[in-house]
Parts: structure tokens; sequence; C-alpha cells
């Protein structure tokens, strides 16, 4: 039988922090800034940030990097009992990944009206055909970590 897990807000608002500074690492690198860390047991075991563009990698989502990451270190592909904390909405090639690799919770941002599949294009997590049941929690930091995304977009736009 599964225990029901804790949620505990400052917890949460602590490892939402982690991944915004990892989203400020990929920003300096031009990327889009998002960040991502894995826990489990209260400990980082995966960490990541968009970098797509520098790796040549399309699938270099931060969500991506930081499983792959977990999942190298623990040479396991199940990753049962953790939380991602990602600073966006995860998108669908991320949330398929959520799903194989067993995450139990997934804590995000900013919500990604275009593109996020936890809530704004649907609701993925909550489809019946999925074999695992992943636990959603949204806006955490959400007006932290939007306004990363806000001021890298508006100094893109201004050609800095």
């Amino acid at each position: 039988m599964r225990r029901p897990q804790i949620i505990d807000r400052s917890r949460d608002q602590h490892f939402m922090r982690e991944a915004l500074a990892l989203a400020g690492e990929g920003a300096a690198l031009g990327e889009v800034p998002v960040g991502a860390v894995l826990v489990q047991d209260g400990v980082i075991i995966g960490r990541g940030f968009n970098c797509p563009i520098s790796t040549h990698d399309p699938s270099a989502h931060a969500e991506m990097v930081a499983i792959r990451t977990a999942a190298a270190d623990l040479r396991n592909y199940r990753l049962p009992g953790s939380t991602l904390y990602v600073t966006l909405e995860p998108c669908s090639m991320c949330a398929g990944l959520i799903v194989h690799s067993r995450i139990a919770r997934v804590v995000y941002g900013a919500t990604e009206p275009k593109a996020g599949v936890a809530l704004s294009q649907g609701e993925f997590f909550k489809q019946t055909f999925l074999n695992h049941r992943v636990l959603i929690e949204g806006g955490v930091l959400a007006e932290e970590c939007g306004a990363v995304l806000s001021a890298f977009f508006k100094a893109r736009r201004e050609g800095r």
C-alpha cells in the first residue's frame, strides 16, 4: 500500500528556488530559462536546465536533463517516490518521460499557455490510458518563474 505524500509548501519553494537558479544558468548561455531539479527523500538527485541550442539536441529540456542525470547516476530508469520541480509547466515530450520514469509528483512554477500539458493544453496526466499516475502541483513561485521568462524574452526582443 502506498502511503500518502505529505506536501510541504516551504520545501516546495526551496526546491523551486534551486530550479530557478538553474534557469538562470541556462539564460546565461542564451537558452530559454527553464530549470528543473529532481528530488528523492529530500535530496536532489538530478539537475537540469534547457540546453537544446547549445547541445544541438531538441530533447534537451530542463526536465529531460534532470531525469536523465538522475537515472544514470542511480543506474535505474525508474525513479519512484521522486518529485520533479520545474519552473515551467511541462510539454508533451517531457510529460511522457515523467510517466515512463515513474516520477510520483511534479511541481511547476509558471503555466505554459501554448505547450503546457499539465493544465494549459489539456490535462495529460489525467488520461485514463496512462499506466502510472502523477500528482501535479502548479503555481509554486509562479510570479518569479514567469518573471525570469518574461525578462529573457523582453531582452531578446530588444536585441540584448
